[in-house]
């Protein structure tokens, strides 16, 4: 009855058209980046003088990029920070600080979307959202409550920051907020950071 119950449940959040086009457009940029992965490899660009001078820019300035890039993509600028962080990792910039650094600027990122949400109200989250996709999160929240924002939070091609405003619309605990915005993106931004220190290894770069 309970695994009916989840399953039920679980098929309502993929039915939901932006989540399920967020997946498969989730799985098509890691089909391309996957590509460009192999043909990096193939050609050994690791190695050359150009890419080298970009490794050097990457390692002095690129904690302070991935610090506003992050924040950006905590607000509703998809920026790709995902990525960004694999890719900064693999160029060499220290693993546990790229995650701290990536963590904090995207929790920044949704406590702005949160007290936009929870200072200027419904007409502001309707017009970022539309009305839709609004009731479609609100639906979902009814259902799964702070799991659901939890699950958007650990896959980091679902738009959690959409939640966030939510979230402030609905005036959430914010003790509760910050710590499920902050975790898993903490959990997630730690994986992909190791992932991108193996690559750089794998590619020749570090």
């Amino acid at each position: 009855m309970d695994k009916t119950c989840t399953q039920n449940k679980l098929s309502e959040i993929l039915n939901v058209p932006w989540v399920r086009s967020s997946l498969i457009l989730g799985g098509i940029l890691a089909a391309i980046g996957v590509t460009l992965i192999l043909i990096f490899k193939f050609l050994e660009l690791g190695a050359s003088p150009i890419f080298v001078d970009t490794k050097n820019l990457v390692i002095e300035y690129g904690l302070a990029g991935i610090f506003v890039a992050t924040i950006l993509a905590g607000t509703i600028i998809p920026v790709g920070s995902p990525a960004l962080v694999v890719i900064a990792a693999s160029l060499g910039i220290h693993p546990m600080l790229l995650t701290i650094v990536a963590t904090v600027g995207f929790t920044v990122g949704m406590v702005i979307n949160y007290v936009l949400a929870y200072g200027l109200g419904r007409p502001f989250v309707v017009k970022k959202l539309g009305m839709e996709r609004l009731e479609e999160i609100s639906a979902l929240w009814s259902r799964w409550g702070w799991i659901i924002y939890v699950i958007f939070g650990i896959i980091p091609v679902l738009p959690v920051e959409f939640l966030a405003l939510f979230c402030g619309l609905i005036k959430a605990r914010f003790s509760h907020f910050l710590i499920l915005s902050f975790i898993p993106r903490l959990v997630v931004f730690t994986l992909l950071s190791y992932l991108g220190v193996q690559l750089g290894w794998w590619l020749g770069i570090t």
